[in-house]
């Protein structure tokens, strides 16, 4: 009891979610986002200025809370009543907690909304429960295969565009301080996100694991691990570090998303990268990645939403989403993005493979099953058949 009672205040005084009426009669609403990229929090924070400056009835707040840490956060605060107006969250997650009754229903509050027509239906579905609407799209995006052009070049390589040449030219980049891929593979959603791909590119669908085709998927990996080529230490990256790894020369391709290239160009200006496709075997694969915005039942509703629909006008998103590298969950804005980017136009083309995680309700607990196996496969705790049957019987037991 004491611990929980720690916990409890522990999260109160760190996320500091007061969400009162302010001394000039404003009223507070706070958003919670784990976005770890510093641009990414700054463009956020501007936003939030840009609105508050805009009236005099609300004060928009930002608090990051750890990607690791998000969804145990949210599942303690509904518990504790400690919850903030607004969050910013990953897609799949959308439905789980539209499920446990945490987020609004904005159905009738949004009916008359001209905006809502303007977004795709994809991202739309993705804050949909029962016919329902739970929340309103942020920005899409997806994963491709970076690579380090000089290094490629001096191996005298081309960029690989099935899983045979995938291991030959990671084989052939790879030296003494160099890995010749990375990507991240953190037992959780962000995990599961990157390892998606491979899964599907074999013909499997999000629910066969314990099939030829994904422990296909899971030997890929172990391959991977025992020549050499990609080191164990991937459980432990986010794809923040993924990122800095690759900028600093220690990877010669990695997997990663359209959001990274803003921050590439700023922090690695001389360092010469492009982008392709992700090596396919049967059939090319990408995730459908992107976040939605949804307000928390029982809080300040009405103005979050006024936040939200200032947030997400077309000027305004227009304003940020580049430089978010995220394409733009509304077509009005989406039409016109990267002309003569040539980089985030390849991340467009990967667009038309990507494929949701799920759907299903109670996609974490899928998601669990998929980022363990391949974590028990990187470590070489448990062979890819025996992974892969483990996450099975735990998929089973869910969907079936």
């Amino acid at each position: 009891m004491k611990r929980t009672l720690a916990i409890l205040l522990a999260l109160t005084m760190l996320l500091g979610l007061t969400s009162f009426a302010l001394a000039e009669g404003k009223i507070e609403v706070s958003v919670w986002y784990y976005w770890e990229t510093i641009k990414h929090q700054e463009i956020l924070n501007s936003v939030i200025s840009d609105f508050n400056a805009s009236q005099d009835k609300v004060e928009a707040k930002a608090q990051y809370v750890p990607f690791a840490d998000f969804k145990k956060q949210l599942s303690i605060g509904a518990t504790a009543d400690v919850l903030p107006d607004i969050v910013i969250i990953d897609g799949p997650d959308h439905a789980s907690y539209a499920a446990m009754g945490i987020f609004a229903d904005l159905t009738e509050k949004l009916r008359d909304w001209p905006d809502l027509s303007q977004y795709f239906q994809g991202p739309i579905n993705s804050c949909t429960l029962d016919g329902k609407l739970y929340g309103i799209p942020f920005g899409s995006n997806c994963l491709a295969l970076y690579y380090n052009e000089d290094m490629l070049a001096a191996a005298g390589q081309q960029v690989p565009a099935t899983w045979e040449e995938l291991k030959a030219v990671a084989k052939a980049v790879t030296t003494d301080k160099v890995f010749g891929l990375g990507l991240s593979s953190v037992q959780n959603e962000e995990g599961t996100f990157n390892f998606m791909p491979w899964i599907w590119s074999t013909g499997a669908s999000s629910f066969e694991i314990s099939t030829e085709n994904g422990v296909r998927a899971l030997t890929l990996f172990k391959e991977l691990i025992d020549s050499g080529v990609m080191p164990k230490e991937v459980i432990n990256w986010t794809q923040g570090d993924v990122m800095n790894q690759f900028i600093s020369g220690n990877l010669a391709m990695m997997i990663n998303g359209p959001w990274q290239v803003p921050t590439m160009r700023e922090q690695a200006p001389d360092l010469k990268w492009n982008v392709a496709l992700i090596p396919k075997d049967a059939r090319n694969a990408s995730v459908l990645g992107g976040e939605n915005f949804a307000v928390i039942a029982g809080g300040h509703e009405d103005e979050a939403l006024e936040f939200l629909k200032f947030a997400t006008a077309a000027d305004k998103v227009q304003s940020y989403i580049d430089a978010f590298g995220y394409i733009a969950a509304r077509k009005d804005v989406a039409d016109g993005q990267f002309d003569g980017d040539e980089l985030m136009k390849a991340f467009a083309a990967q667009m038309q493979y990507a494929m949701p995680r799920g759907p299903h309700p109670e996609w974490p607990s899928i998601s669990d099953a998929i980022s363990l196996a391949f974590n028990q496969v990187i470590v070489g705790t448990l062979a890819p058949a025996d992974a892969a049957a483990a996450a099975q019987a735990t998929i089973d037991s869910i969907v079936e």
